[in-house]
């Protein structure tokens, strides 16, 4: 299993070069950055497009997909390496090859005559024609369509006439070819084009799906027309408004006949237009970039997905967004916009889903890179803003928490290869170019500030600015310099090199100290405070040319180097020495990044798309990463998260790692309160092989300095500063900012960030009322604003609707009349003054409603009708907002006006309680929306925001949490005191390996009521009699022959459980499996048993000895225990509601049942019918189960005896974080399910069958044997 776990992925934007780089079929959509495709599909549960996977396949830029018309689940894409592949998207892999298309394919389309036939076309043609299925699979090339005169933009088949197709050439003219006709070549040019050599090339070309004569045509310069392809005439010219316009891209509107939409080239205007008129219906402009592509969804949402506003579904528009607010809607339409949902692709990389018919956003990924990305790095004094550096000739700003862009730097750069922080908080990025030189980006003032052009127009591979004197910035280039100068221009050195130059780095330890990386296979280091341009130091080894090179932030004098041959090389500037090469990368090495605080940690990243982590005391390669899809570039992570690592790749994206698996043993250490030399140490004790990791930075020492200064909470402290330097993205101050607050903290003390989060039920209104004052305040500074900052009109009309959620019905109206809109102000009022009647208020919310139009938020809440409106926002997945109106809600803030009650007091009772019930509803919506996303710290903030810790800690266990939900629960005490004991038992059984024995003692004793625990614990200790002896009296425990001695005394006296308990603690555990075994299936054979009666017994007996129970003369009694405590962990798995593991542990239990002839109070016909009669009762088609079948299921459910209320709630499946991030590892098939597993794998005992990680934590909690029926415990966690 993976050590290091992925928590976060920046998505590539859509490339903006290639035509049909923009696909849709039923739910799913998909687009192309430059070397991967994006495949979105909707979840139905959220009614949301969530990023499913990513195909990347193709080793040259993607230059055309298609979407098979007959199968949803088949899409074909073709690349400029002469590669065509057809792609089974359900199944994640490829069906087909074609590896010499004989050209870049520039457009691919489906055969309509061939049910497994892909045509392609390049330049000037043939049009080929793949057939990779059948009895006749191959190329053949199409009788007519060739030699053409002009270079081929693009083609369509028509959907219903088959084998008729059209060409749009770049000469502007139609090449149209149908059976039984001759083909009609070069037809159809724009009328301005005839008789002139000038060019216009087809830009969109789509069939009328409703003819088979018509089609659509847009030209770039001459706009659109609807042409008869049979006539060979221009029926209609569509006239634009501006002369200035140009069609980059047009759809028709499925949902609408004679409706299509078209997006401008320069601008993002979306036109509506209707073939029954010239001139556009509606246009409005979605962004400040023009359009690049465009697809209308077949399958219109069932539902509405959220608002472009609402935080809620990790849907963000940054500060430096190029989307345009939606406009306002006119009151009175001239026509009805049909419903439909258009992929929008534009020309910065930026995809959106826009909902056409309520004229808003229903996703929106803006800013996404469409290249390369070459470097990246954590701004130094904000850990969750991490700067890009791409070959599309942008840097871009990233806010790692949201996942989302948020500022890029001015123009286009050509390609930026590398990029610097400005030391502290200077705002500034150094950035270096392939041929404009060096820059210097100014993040506040949003612009460039100086330019560095010293190398003239060679490329500048690397830019470093220096740290410790923030006036140094040094750069090297493919000219042979190192040049240092000063941020003003002033070169301080020249260092020449015999060939390129690609990496250079300061020394932390001294300021004087550069190091570079060169061609010619050579590391040097420079001294700058001599007058010498000659290196003190040359270090020879590398076997081809140098790329990076890094100095160690702990270890002075020690550096390390990435080489093209493919290996690392640790050097010792104080020896002279190479002290180790660490060999494992089967490409060159561009990535390189020491772990600022455990000093032997070292990650790599390489052209052979894998990053590897070192231990560098003896070489070991701890972990490989395969997630990416192409050439890994830039390693990253920030001082005071150090092991939150950032990762950039050829594949355009930016992914998140957690390295925290990798020394968790570390965060045990703080948990358990051991000395502080178990947890700090300095660097020549870390570096001791062998040695446990210990923290050796800056962080952890100034940790440890704080905490020597407090005086109280010392321990809440200690475990909430250590937590959140070793989490992650995902809001881990958040959960402790609630904590504080449970715990009493004064909020005085809580930090800004805190009112960005979730917040705590009891401050919710306090602060977005102060947001709304704010809002009021319209004095933009200069850097609040930016690109795209909202105006005053803006900030006023989001002050009101915030004012308007928080029932501030009058403050509403006051700010609605100073916009001057005076209609809803008015359509309020009876909220505060009852002039109107209230059912013609409520008649006109449930029409707004019908229309899922927003201008019914006003009338519910002047009426009081809470229970719809909370409806409405749910329904619509906007539950953040759902959140706030039931808070208001529950303050007594929004209620009905007093003359519509009649019981006053009996009725504020009545709501109040209902409103209460409505907050805690809509919490648990919420946070089960973030608990499906990967979230499951957000997910326990969600309810620790309304005071409910049973179901936060829950989350954390579910998501796998443990030694945040540990301190935690320790933080929280008496109130988490039913959560915290499992967690650290979970925690032990985690630490149940070889070297960690000591610390699963020291978890197990933090438990009060540990005697049981500590004794499983002892059961399964393996070792000499003397080993198991001390192991014995360190937990409290008697020897192995006083054990035996007590044994045989409790069954004596009757005491079977503790009889079988001192068993196994004994030198004979084997018939402490006998007796068990035997009281357990004299017990399934009474009326009246449940699994809490018997499931004690064989969690206790599951913790014999492996090395025991695999002995041979146990092999009837190891059968029956595994058989025993499947099937228990069934109903346990029912109990639970792991759904994805009930059938495999019922056909665990049966396999076994077959392998084996044994004798237990069970039957496989016994398994398969209740298996039938959870499945019918409790999936999706319950209501089709017969009377009978419902019968055995109440009967299994008593048997089952859910856990009581005020015991610990762990219902529904386990879901870790990653779960639903894409990766390119290799394809894993669940010996569950045969499919293909999306997120962490788990990988069983025989290094070959795999489970989802999800799975196997279900799994180990109701029955801790492996799948394989092998007898060996699993450890998932």
């Amino acid at each position: 299993m993976a050590k290091v776990k992925q928590v976060g992925l920046l998505a590539a934007g859509c490339q903006p070069w290639n035509k049909d780089v923009c696909a849709a079929s039923g739910d799913r959509f998909a687009y192309c950055a430059t070397l991967a495709i994006y495949i979105y599909q909707l979840d139905q549960q959220y009614n949301e497009f969530k990023l499913r996977s990513i195909m990347s396949e193709h080793k040259k830029t993607i230059t055309a997909i298609s979407w098979c018309p007959d199968n949803p689940d088949l899409f074909a894409s073709a690349s400029a390496d002469n590669l065509l592949i057809v792609w089974n998207v359900a199944e994640q892999k490829t069906v087909a090859r074609l590896d010499n298309t004989k050209g870049v394919p520039a457009s691919v389309s489906w055969c309509w005559n061939f049910s497994d036939g892909v045509a392609f076309v390049s330049q000037r043609g043939p049009l080929y024609i793949w057939v990779y299925g059948g009895t006749d699979p191959g190329v053949t090339v199409h009788k007519e369509a060739h030699s053409f005169l002009s270079d081929i933009c693009l083609f369509r088949w028509h959907p219903t006439k088959k084998e008729k197709l059209v060409f749009g050439h770049t000469d502007g003219s139609l090449s149209v070819f149908q059976p039984g006709s001759k083909g009609q070549k070069h037809v159809l040019r724009p009328e301005s084009l005839e008789g002139t050599d000038e060019e216009d090339p087809v830009s969109a070309l789509e069939w009328d799906p409703l003819s088979t004569d018509y089609l659509l045509v847009s030209n770039l310069h001459n706009g659109i027309r609807l042409v008869d392809s049979e006539a060979l005439a221009c029926i209609t010219v569509f006239c634009f408004p501006s002369a200035a316009a140009s069609v980059q891209c047009l759809a028709w509107v499925p949902s609408a006949p004679g409706m299509f939409i078209t997006g401008d080239s320069q601008v993002g205007v979306l036109r509506v237009w209707n073939v029954s008129r010239s001139t556009p219906l509606d246009s409005f402009k979605l962004k400040k970039t023009g359009f690049h592509a465009l697809h209308v969804l077949n399958s219109p949402l069932a539902k509405k997905a959220q608002s472009s506003c609402s935080p809620s579904k990790g849907h963000h528009i940054s500060s430096t967004s190029e989307a345009v607010p939606p406009p306002t809607l006119t009151q009175n339409w001239s026509f009805s916009l049909p419903p439909g949902h258009a992929v929008c692709c534009f020309m910065d990389g930026g995809v959106g889903l826009y909902d056409m018919g309520a004229k808003k956003w229903d996703f929106l990924r803006d800013l996404g890179h469409v290249e390369t990305i070459f470097d990246c790095k954590f701004k130094p004094d904000d850990h969750n803003l991490l700067a890009t550096a791409s070959f599309d000739g942008t840097i871009k700003i990233w806010d790692t928490d949201t996942l989302t862009a948020v500022y890029t730097s001015p123009g286009n750069e050509g390609v930026v290869y590398s990029l610097s922080w400005a030391p502290g908080d200077l705002n500034c990025i150094a950035g270096a170019t392939s041929r404009n030189g060096a820059f210097i980006w100014d993040v506040r003032k949003g612009k460039i500030i100086t330019r560095f052009n010293e190398h003239g127009k060679n490329g500048i591979f690397c830019i470093s600015w220096s740290h410790k004197d923030s006036k140094r910035i040094a750069t090297c280039s493919g000219d042979g310099f190192c040049i240092i100068r000063t941020i003003d221009g002033k070169i301080l050195h020249k260092y020449k090199h015999p060939a390129a130059v690609f990496g250079c780095d300061w020394s932390q330890n001294n300021k004087d100290m550069i190091a570079t990386g060169c061609e010619d296979k050579n590391v040097r280091v420079y001294y700058l405070a001599t007058s010498s341009d000659q290196p003190l130091k040359v270090f020879t080894g590398h076997l081809a040319k140098v790329f990076h090179v890094r100095w160690s932030p702990l270890r002075e004098g020690i550096l390390c180097s990435g080489s093209d041959d493919g290996t690392v090389r640790i050097w010792d500037y104080t020896q002279d020495a190479c002290i180790n090469v660490l060999s494992g990368h089967a490409a060159p090495v561009r990535g390189l990044m020491w772990n600022t605080e455990v000093p032997y940690l070292l990650i790599s990243g390489s052209w052979d798309y894998t990053i590897r982590v070192w231990d560098t005391r003896d070489g070991t390669c701890l972990d490989t990463v395969c997630d990416h899809g192409a050439d890994v570039y830039g390693l990253t992570c920030h001082q005071s998260r150090p092991f939150t690592l950032a990762s950039c790749s050829r594949d355009s994206t930016v992914r998140l790692w957690s390295l925290t698996p990798l020394i968790s043993p570390l965060l045990l250490n703080i948990l358990t309160n051991q000395p502080w030399e178990r947890i700090i140490g300095n660097t020549d004790t870390a570096m001791v092989p062998g040695s446990p990791p210990l923290l050796c930075g800056k962080v952890s020492r100034d940790i440890k300095q704080e905490l020597d200064k407090c005086s109280s909470d010392i321990m809440a402290k200690k475990l909430r500063w250590f937590s959140e330097c070793f989490s992650t993205r995902g809001g881990s101050s958040n959960l402790w900012d609630l904590v504080s607050v449970i715990n009493g903290q004064d909020d005085s003390l809580l930090p800004p960030s805190y009112s960005k989060g979730v917040m705590h039920r009891k401050h919710l209104l306090k602060f977005k009322t102060s947001e709304a004052q704010e809002l009021t305040i319209v004095k933009m500074s200069k850097f609040g604003g930016g690109i795209g900052a909202p105006s005053k009109e803006e900030r006023l009309i989001e002050a009101a609707n915030i004012h308007l959620r928080l029932g501030q019905i009058q403050r509403y109206c006051e700010l609605m009349v100073e916009l001057g809109q005076w209609e809803k102000a008015l359509s309020v009022a009876p909220g505060v003054s009852m002039k109107y009647w209230k059912k013609l208020m409520q008649r006109r919310a449930d029409q707004l409603m019908a229309e899922d139009n927003d201008d019914a938020i006003p009338y519910c809440i002047a009426t009081g009708d809470i229970k719809n409106l909370i409806s409405f926002f749910t329904g619509r997945g906007q539950l953040l907002e759902a959140l706030i109106i039931a808070q208001g809600a529950c303050e007594g803030n929004i209620c009905a006006p007093e003359s519509f009650q009649v019981n006053h007091t009996t009725n504020d009772v009545d709501n109040r309680l209902q409103y209460h019930s409505l907050l805690q509803r809509v919490c648990k919506e919420l946070a089960e929306w973030y608990f499906q996303d990967g979230c499951s710290v957000l997910a326990a903030c969600c309810y620790l925001a309304v005071d409910n810790i049973k179901l936060a800690m829950s989350s954390l266990i579910r998501g796998n949490e443990l030694e945040l939900a540990a301190c935690v629960g320790i933080v929280l005490g008496e109130a988490a005191k039913q959560s915290t004991p499992y967690c650290l038992e979970l925690l032990a059984r985690k630490y149940m390996t070889t070297t960690t024995w000591a610390l699963a003692v020291d978890l197990l004793k933090m438990i009060p009521d540990n005697h049981i625990l500590l004794a499983k614990l002892c059961a399964f200790y393996p070792g000499s009699v003397a080993e198991i002896n001390q192991f014995h009296e360190n937990c409290g425990l008697p020897s192995l022959e006083e054990c035996k001695a007590l044994a045989e005394t409790a069954m004596c006296e009757g005491d079977l459980f503790s009889a079988v308990k001192f068993y196994l603690l004994s030198s004979e555990p084997d018939i402490a499996l006998r007796i068990g075994l035997d009281h357990v299936k004299e017990q399934l054979t009474r009326p009246d048993w449940t699994v809490d009666i018997v499931q004690p017994i064989l969690d206790l007996m599951s913790y014999i000895r492996t090395d025991c129970l695999i002995m041979a003369k146990l092999t009837g009694a190891r059968s029956e225990l595994l058989i025993l405590c499947g099937y228990i962990g069934g109903l346990q798995a029912i109990r639970r509601q792991y759904s994805s593991i009930v059938p495999a542990l019922y056909e665990y239990t049966s396999q076994l049942m077959k392998r084996r002839e044994v004798c237990v109070p069970l039957n496989i016909e016994q398994l398969s019918v209740e298996l039938d009669v959870w499945r019918a009762c409790t999936q999706n088609n319950s209501n089709l189960s017969s009377d009978c079948q419902r019968e055995l299921f109440s009967y299994l459910e008593r048997r089952i005896q859910p856990t009581p209320p005020d015991g610990l709630v762990l219902c529904g499946a386990d879901y870790v974080t990653g779960s639903n991030l894409p990766s390119h590892s290799d394809v894993h098939l669940s010996c569950f399910t045969g499919q293909r597993i999306q997120g962490p794998v788990f990988l069983l005992e025989d290094d070959k069958s795999a489970i989802s990680l999800n799975d196997a934590l279900m799994w180990a909690e109701v029955n801790p044997f492996s799948p394989l029926g092998t007898g060996v415990r699993i450890n998932p966690f």
